[in-house]
């Protein structure tokens, strides 16, 4: 089955931090805090799904104030880090939001993402993920990690479901 199919019913996205929305580079300092640089485009589609009312994800094993202060300014509410079992939190995502699993999109890049991966509606990647992910992965996006693989994905399912900017559009 062609995965642009499986995007129709698509309303909802969930995302790994490191290695996803980063290029999986951490820069650490004397006082233990870590810098991750993102890309503003993924962020802009972030919150312009958040607009339009798609419910957004963050499951994530890393901790950081600056990975919760990134996604409270794009709008996501449901931020999920420190996860030793990630998919025990998809499973309670799911719950709360009365999603079923083909209504979930789930971009990961590396093992710990395997098994959502394996359980959502439809499993996609950066360019540079983990082999073995990408061997299960229903589409792998041009871009890495970092650099615009999480706006090739909203993208696609806002533009797939007529909900992608228009500029004939008054209201964005």
């Amino acid at each position: 089955m062609n995965y642009k199919s499986k995007l129709h019913d698509i309303k909802a996205f969930v995302f790994d931090f490191d290695g996803v929305m980063t290029d999986g580079s951490v820069w650490m300092y004397a006082d233990k805090e870590t810098v991750r640089c993102g890309n503003i485009k993924d962020g802009f589609a972030i919150q312009y799904a958040v607009k339009k009312g798609y419910v957004i994800a963050l499951i994530s094993g890393a901790t950081s104030m600056s990975i919760n202060n990134r996604m409270e300014s794009l709008g996501v509410t449901q931020i999920y880090t420190g996860c030793a079992n990630k998919m025990q939190t998809y499973r309670m995502f799911l719950e709360k939001n009365g999603l079923q699993e083909h209504q979930v999109l789930c971009m990961g890049d590396d093992i710990p993402d395997y098994e959502i991966l394996s359980h959502c509606g439809v499993a996609t990647c950066p360019a540079d993920a983990a082999t073995e992910i990408k061997e299960i992965a229903d589409y792998i996006s041009i871009f890495d990690g970092g650099r615009g693989c999480v706006r090739d994905v909203i993208e696609q399912v806002l533009r797939l479901q007529g909900k992608w900017f228009h500029k004939d559009a008054v209201n964005w």
